[in-house]
């Protein structure tokens, strides 16, 4: 049985893929995350000792976004023929890259201000249940500024956002991939419409960013200063921990 050839990509068309394409990865969102649940309990088992609740709650999560760009790595690879940073817009440096550092502190700022007219509710979430010693902090604070930032980007601003925007034009675009951003954080503030309007403004400047400097790491950066702004504030209101 001959090997299928990898499509060519239309001259100018970017991205190559297809919203096929994304089905089948869409499809293969709950297979990687039960899979990783299975792995990362298989192997917490073998190790000496209980693990700590953050320990067992990130590993899944992450386990899970370790599959999911392995098969998007294959479609890409299989189908295109295209290595997998340069087709998701991995670009340093980029366009006015030190005013980058400033936008997602100036974004929690909006939020901040946003989140008050509209009185949203203080609602403790599933992650903050877990921030309650400083091993539990820092490991959170870390994944939080760190690979967090860069998974999303790379699903929601490498692939996804090219795709709605070259189907639905860039504002539509834009706004189409913000939205399944801000519902998958839903859940951690018990759908309060206020957060998940929140988010999806959050999501639709990180888009802008990756748009207006066409970088998917610039996206990234922003998406990091805004979460590490947001556990700056949480350290000091619980310096107590770290004293």
């Amino acid at each position: 049985m001959t090997r299928p050839q990898p499509l060519e990509p239309q001259p100018g068309v970017f991205p190559p893929w297809s919203w096929t394409d994304a089905a089948v990865l869409a499809g293969l969102t709950l297979p990687c995350l039960l899979l990783a649940v299975a792995l990362s309990y298989g192997i917490l088992l073998l190790l000496p000792g209980p693990q700590p609740d953050v320990v067992r709650a990130i590993a899944p999560q992450f386990g899970a976004y370790a599959l999911w760009f392995g098969a998007l790595w294959v479609v890409l690879k299989q189908r295109y023929n295209l290595a997998f940073w340069p087709s998701m817009a991995w670009r340093i440096p980029w366009p006015k890259m030190g005013l980058t550092l400033f936008v997602g502190p100036l974004l929690v700022l909006v939020v901040a201000v946003l989140g008050e007219v509209m009185r949203t509710p203080q609602i403790e979430n599933a992650v903050q249940r877990l921030l309650r010693d400083r091993f539990s902090i820092l490991l959170v604070g870390f994944f939080a500024t760190t690979l967090g930032p860069l998974a999303e980007e790379l699903i929601f601003r490498g692939f996804l956002q090219p795709l709605a925007m070259r189907t639905f034009g860039s504002w539509l675009g834009i706004a189409l991939a913000s939205l399944p951003f801000a519902l998958l954080h839903g859940p951690q503030y018990s759908w309060s419409w206020q957060h998940v309007l929140l988010l999806f403004l959050a999501s639709f400047v990180f888009g802008l960013v990756r748009w207006r400097t066409d970088s998917t790491a610039a996206s990234t950066l922003t998406h990091a200063t805004y979460n590490l702004t947001f556990f700056t504030a949480f350290l000091l209101q619980r310096k107590d921990l770290f004293t």
